[in-house]
């Protein structure tokens, strides 16, 4: 394969340079891919990570783009009616019981989605030890594939449940998407094709209609079947050959149209307002025809997209640059090469932006300025250089970790290579391309390419923002104009700053590992000079992962009510000024072509700092952990520009019924408690930058020494040196430093509120929340997450299987750690309002049905088999083995060692019993906000 990739990329740069043939990429040899007599297409890889698991994908090259008028909202409709009865799967509740019981869960690992030009439908991460599950899953997609019952009796209930889909999505964005659609893609049937269709359609279509669409377009020739897991991959393929083979291959099939959209000789502006809106944006599109499948599936095709990429990134760095200033006119901006919008057959070079409210046309002038001043100086070698390092380092990590990739992440690539016609080379391909092309790329080469790129015709200007009467919008003359103007203004070329020095200009004296002992869980502990505990432990998970967390006692409780604001800000204060000598732009310059993420992290009763790296980098992680203790930076005029951002980003919240909403549920469980309160402007004028950085010393310098917990693929004697050098020389605090009792009790009793708030779309929010303090350990958490579990299944089949009430309930039960075993359980959803009352009796009685009555068996068992089947997959993973680890040695928990022994000893009267306890503590909050006046859509 090397030498076939080495004999390519010769030929590509002597065919590239005379213009002549495309060198189409491989496939990559780990797929099986073939194509049935019936036109079927199918893709399978055997994979094992993680074990004794697959995922199986059918997709249909069919979305709302094939529907007519009167269709509007079928193919999503058809989506909902595949899980509620197949040939083999009949009735609503057959296919998803036999799933559920084999340790699958709706909505996690049973899914789907409806989309403008596909339709996919999932089943993933699904236990396949068991005899017969794997053929049932096939079948499953066989049945998917042209024998969904289509029973009037279910079309009707899913009628009300598709309605509420529609009632909790519609909100200003969608409202929004409704009013730029039929401008910008005037002349194209992509103008009015929301795949959620039109609920006049979805309430009033004729049964048949339904089963014609499906009979016309689910069909073998526009589907794919994609299934990755820990199975016989010839073994599998022998079974979709047999199984669905005897599709019929359509005759005289209607002909699937990929819809184009028209070019545009003068610039389409759009400027869309909605009430509930709390942002202001502009988007350019500057629309061009897509490459070639050819071109997509050749070395060239990969060159050419590495140049767009290029591109993308050094804009939007320089962009990001101008948004740390104070006086910058947005909030952030991004430039961006792909599909147009929602379009499958136009691309686009889009260029957009945040922009602080009321300052559209100058954002929208350092929009153009920037790409001006690239065009005319062009890119800088430094600036190149970056994204050659930051690209070869991505490809470099998934290269190493290639054998230990999950299987969802070849399953999304598979489906989207069939719904796309998308090459599917591998990572050794593209690894081996990415090194051979990227010596080829320099600044030269770039400013040559981005002259090429058409940033002025065939253009598209998209404004959107918060419908207020003092707030007025450039109109589309005005916004021409500043382009017009910025263009002809006198520019000067790109600067940048030195990076010459290193991250730490002074190293300290080296500590020493005072002390080595053997700990639980196949863990080694250091005891460093300064009292730091460093905890290790070796896995083989990933190839080449190294991930770090460190926690120390304090956290928000160190400090008082009134300094909340400040105490909620201060995990941001080494990415607004940065660390060391190097401000937040330039640290991340430094950082390019490293594979290193480090961010502090503040809690109600910690404080520390998560870490993660590759073994080639994990010195200037630690570099960075050590900076991220000793060397804040302080810079007023980058904390000015991020307080300003805060304040725009909190200008319009207001208009968003939810905040209502949220405040509402927030004031009626803690009532006045300063600690709960969320932020506002007020707050932030308020804010004290010299206390926040006092405060984050008080944090990382003056608090008991830290534990750090190291797990991955660590080589000690790399670490060693390091851990000496980088965290036996952190400052060691007040060791009689740690958590303050600070109160954060749910209010006690009943409470009940009621109220109504103006809002676009009429929906009823409902909040339930019961509340008590149970024993924390661990029996008591897994009966609880068993109980959650149980009443998402419960609260689904009733509220929206058996009443249609409601698109989904969103609930919850947990038991936190601070305050020491305070638990809540708590459901929540949108419907219409005369529903309500009806729903919450339902729901309420459910929940008591189970403290007084008990569970369903077959419930409890469901659950049990997806514990257990995530557990399994769980315990295989670096993030697990942190936590588990960390929680130990810090809060004195093991949650491991019985775990399963625990699980396996649960009872359905440990759920009653767990259930009658939260309940009998007789605290309940009832929130519900209604609308103001009721509409239909």
């Amino acid at each position: 394969m090397k030498r076939l990739l080495i004999a390519l990329f010769t030929l590509f740069v002597f065919s590239y340079a005379q213009g002549q043939d495309l060198i189409q990429l491989p496939l990559d040899t780990a797929v099986i891919y073939g194509k049935l007599d019936n036109g079927l297409t199918y893709y399978i890889r055997k994979n094992s990570y993680p074990e004794n698991q697959a995922d199986f994908y059918i997709a249909q090259k069919v979305g709302s783009m094939q529907e007519e008028d009167s269709q509007s909202g079928l193919a999503h409709f058809l989506e909902h009616m595949a899980f509620n009865g197949t040939k083999h799967y009949p009735g609503r509740k057959t296919m998803l019981h036999y799933l559920e019981k084999n340790g699958a869960q709706f909505g996690s690992n049973v899914n789907a989605y409806t989309s403008f030009d596909e339709t996919v439908y999932n089943l993933s991460n699904i236990p396949i030890t068991r005899s017969g599950i794997l053929d049932s899953c096939l079948l499953i997609l066989h049945d998917w594939s042209g024998f969904i019952s289509l029973e009037n009796k279910e079309i009707d209930q899913e009628r009300k449940i598709i309605k509420e889909e529609w009632r909790s999505r519609s909100g200003a964005v969608s409202r929004i998407w409704d009013k730029i659609l039929p401008v910008v893609f005037e002349g194209s049937k992509y103008a009015n094709r929301v795949p959620i269709g039109s609920m006049d359609v979805v309430e009033n279509f004729k049964y048949q209609e339904l089963k014609d669409y499906y009979k016309e377009w689910y069909r073998p020739d526009l589907q794919g079947i994609i299934v990755v897991g820990d199975f016989d991959a010839k073994e599998v393929e022998t079974k979709i050959k047999n199984l669905f083979s005897d599709i019929p291959k359509p005759k005289g099939a209607k002909e699937r149209i990929y819809y184009t959209v028209p070019d545009n000789k003068e610039p389409i502006t759009i400027i869309a307002t909605d009430p509930e809106l709390t942002s202001t944006n502009i988007a350019l599109h500057f629309k061009y025809d897509p490459k070639s499948k050819e071109l997509r599936h050749s070395v060239q095709g990969v060159y050419s997209s590495m140049l767009d990429m290029f591109i993308s990134h050094i804009l939007s760095d320089r962009y990001s640059e101008i948004a740390q200033k104070n006086n910058a006119p947005f909030l952030d901006a991004s430039v961006s090469n792909g599909d147009f919008l929602i379009s499958r057959t136009k691309m686009a070079w889009s260029i957009s932006a945040n922009c602080k409210e009321g300052q559209i046309a100058q954002a929208l002038e350092a929009l153009i300025r920037e790409t001006e001043r690239a065009k005319k100086f062009g890119f800088l070698n430094s600036e190149v250089d970056r994204i050659k390092e930051n690209l070869l380092q991505a490809y470099e990590d998934s290269y190493n970790n290639r054998d230990k990739q999950r299987t969802e992440t070849y399953s999304n690539e598979y489906v989207d290579s069939f719904i796309t016609d998308g090459p599917i080379p591998g990572i050794e391909t593209i690894h081996s391309l990415i090194k051979q092309l990227l010596p080829q790329i320099n600044a030269e080469v770039l400013n040559n390419y981005f002259k090429s790129i058409n940033l002025t015709d065939n253009l598209s200007i998209i404004v959107t923002g918060p419908e207020k009467k003092q707030l007025v919008y450039p109109s589309a003359e005005e916004l021409l104009a500043s382009i017009k103007k910025t263009k002809l203004e006198d520019l000067t070329p790109y600067q940048e700053e030195s990076l010459d020095e290193p991250l730490i200009s002074q190293l300290p004296e080296k500590g020493k590992i005072v002390k080595t002992e053997e700990s639980e869980f196949g863990t080694k502990t250091w005891i460093l000079s300064n009292g730091v505990k460093v905890v290790l432990k070796n896995t083989d998970f990933k190839d080449d992962q190294i991930l770090m967390r460190s926690v120390s006692p304090g956290g928000a409780s160190l400090f008082d009510d009134h300094e909340v604001f400040n105490t909620s800000l201060i995990p941001d204060i080494p990415s607004i000024g940065g660390l060391g000598n190097f401000n937040n732009i330039n640290i991340g310059k430094k950082l390019a072509g490293k594979s290193v993420d480090v961010a502090c992290s503040i809690t109600q009763i910690t404080q520390g700092v998560n870490m993660s790296s590759n073994k080639k980098d994990i010195e200037t992680a630690l570099q960075l952990v050590y900076l991220m203790y000793t060397s804040p930076r302080q810079d007023k005029q980058a904390f000015d520009a991020y307080t300003e951002q805060l304040k725009n980003a909190l200008k319009n919240a207001g208009m968003q019924p939810s905040i209502a909403f949220r405040d509402s549920i927030g004031h009626a469980m803690y009532g006045n408690n300063p600690r709960t309160k969320n932020i506002e402007i007020k707050d932030i004028v308020a804010l004290d930058y010299n206390r926040m950085f006092e405060m984050y010393k008080e944090c990382f310098e003056h608090t008991a020494p830290a534990i750090f917990t190291f797990v991955g693929t660590i080589d000690e004697e790399i670490l060693r040196p390091l851990v000496e050098q980088y965290l036996a020389t952190l400052p060691v605090g007040d060791k009689n430093k740690g958590i303050k009792d600070r109160d954060l009790k749910i209010n006690k009793g009943k409470t009940i509120v009621h109220f109504t708030r103006d809002m676009e779309t009429p929906k009823t929010s409902v909040y339930n929340l019961y509340s008590g303090v149970l024993d924390y350990n661990q029996k008591n958490k897994i009966a609880l997450s068993i109980f959650n579990q149980v009443l998402d299944l419960v609260l689904t089949r009733t509220i929206r299987e058996e009443e249609g009430g409601t698109y989904g309930v969103d609930s919850n039960v947990e038991m936190s750690q601070f305050p020491l075993g305070q638990t809540t359980l708590r459901m929540s959803y949108t419907t219409d309002s005369s529903k309500v009352e009806n729903l919450n009796k339902i729901a309420l009685q459910e929940i008591k049905r189970i403290a007084e009555e008990g569970l369903e068996l077959a419930d409890f068992d469901k659950v049990l088999e997806f514990i257990k089947k995530n557990h399994a997959d769980r315990i295989k993973t670096n993030n697990y083995w942190l936590s588990i680890i960390n929680t130990y040695n810090f809060y004195g928990e093991d949650n491991y060692t019985l775990y399963l022994n625990l699980v396996n000893s649960m009872t359905p009267n440990d759920i009653k019993n767990i259930a009658k306890d939260i309940l009998d503590q007789d605290n309940y909050i009832e929130v519900i906000m209604f609308p103001t006046k009721e509409s239909n859509p």
